[in-house]
């Protein structure tokens, strides 16, 4: 009698090359739909995703491409309880936006443990290409050293050297100011105060009378969303900006922000983004789209979900297959040519290099209408806009 050959199967929960695992390519933007991050995030990051896929053409090697979306609530046991059951029940293969930068650590290492991916345009942490990097997600519109690099190297140079910071307390919070205040001192300036507020909190009364006690130059909100905005109203209200002894700065601003507190309040705000409407041609055409189906101009999450969305889309067709680590793959080895990146790259730390810019906020006067809000102050090239790979804390990084 002959033995019997045992012939290996096949793991049935892999796609093999050229195969999408059960015949569809499934995007879950995993976002704030109803909280303070809604306007930075929600509806515009959801719309910003399906745009990207209807503009890809809905397949993708023939296979339709499907969108779900979550609202995470701003709390990090319900996003990953919620990217657990995506990966595992729902077959999603990317998970997209992840607003609030502890939510998108938390789904970061999720997306790693089980082979997903995830894509984060909405939080800003550092940490995400730094300790917390995975080889499953990236890091695409901007992050905390870039904000710092821009907004603090540009006040330093207008000898802007004494700083207090107002502080989020949470996560991206954090890592804004420490981020920041390593660029002060680098700079030659100093930090004299800081405070840290709960995110939920609506009061600044008392953290602005400390930051006007404090005698600082710059008084830097390291913050995002519904209470960057009550923040900067109240420090109008207190007299802080209108003495002209103090500086304002956003260290994350999203133009829906200035657009909701008014030039009034906003005006002579320094800020660092990765996007402008109004920046040329293409960023004019895109925004006109969007602007359709929102009703506002998009910001630079907007943007970076559309423009990362769509990177993903073009790797799994170069790829042949939807499976994690080859689409991951093609993600690096391809760059960006859209209306938000030229010549970007993904680095092994899952960070995206692209240029940034420093703007200033326009004066009611100087404004031409809606939405014309900002004025260019410089071009940072990526190269330099975000931390260097021979300071990187991501075990992922080969050190020389």
């Amino acid at each position: 009698m002959c033995a019997a050959l045992a012939v290996p199967l096949p793991a049935l929960a892999q796609p093999q090359p050229g195969k999408i695992s059960n015949d569809v390519v499934k995007i879950g933007v995993l976002t704030d739909m109803s909280g303070q991050f809604s306007h930075e995030a929600g509806e515009g990051s959801v719309t910003a995703v399906k745009m990207a896929v209807e503009d890809f053409g809905g397949k993708v090697l023939g296979r339709p491409i499907e969108v779900i979306v979550a609202d995470h609530q701003n709390k990090t046991e319900i996003a990953i309880a919620k990217a657990k059951e995506w990966f595992d029940v729902d077959h999603v293969d990317m998970i997209a936006n992840l607003i609030n930068s502890a939510v998108a650590i938390g789904v970061a290492g999720v997306a790693r443990e089980k082979n997903g991916i995830a894509i984060v345009n909405g939080s800003g942490s550092s940490r995400l290409t730094g300790d917390a990097c995975t080889p499953n997600s990236i890091h695409y519109a901007y992050d905390t050293y870039a904000l710092a690099v821009g907004t603090g190297n540009e006040l330093i140079r207008q000898g802007k050297k004494r700083w207090f910071f107002l502080t989020a307390d949470y996560a991206f919070g954090h890592a804004l100011e420490a981020d920041t205040a390593t660029v002060v001192k680098a700079g030659g300036g100093e930090v004299v105060g800081a405070v840290r507020y709960p995110i939920n909190t609506l009061d600044h009364g008392s953290f602005m009378l400390q930051a006007q006690g404090s005698k600082a130059d710059v008084v830097a909100v390291a913050g995002s969303g519904t209470v960057f905005i009550n923040a900067v109203k109240a420090a109008r209200d207190f007299g802080l900006t209108q003495s002209g002894k103090q500086v304002l700065a956003g260290l994350l601003v999203w133009i829906t922000d200035i657009h909701a507190m008014g030039l009034q309040a906003a005006q002579g705000l320094v800020l660092t983004n990765a996007f402008y409407w109004d920046r040329d041609e293409e960023t004019r055409a895109f925004s006109k789209k969007f602007e359709a189906r929102m009703g506002r101009k998009p910001h630079m999450g907007d943007a970076g979900d559309y423009s990362s969305t769509m990177h993903y889309l073009k790797a799994v067709q170069a790829a042949g297959t939807d499976e994690a680590q080859a689409v991951m793959a093609k993600m690096r080895e391809l760059k960006v040519n859209d209306f938000f990146a030229k010549g970007g790259t993904i680095r092994a730390d899952g960070r995206f290099i692209h240029d940034m810019y420093v703007y200033q906020v326009k004066t009611p006067a100087e404004s031409k209408g809606p939405w014309d809000y900002y004025k260019l102050v410089s071009v940072i090239p990526g190269e330099k806009a975000f931390r260097p790979l021979s300071e990187s804390a991501c075990p992922l990084v080969k050190k020389p």
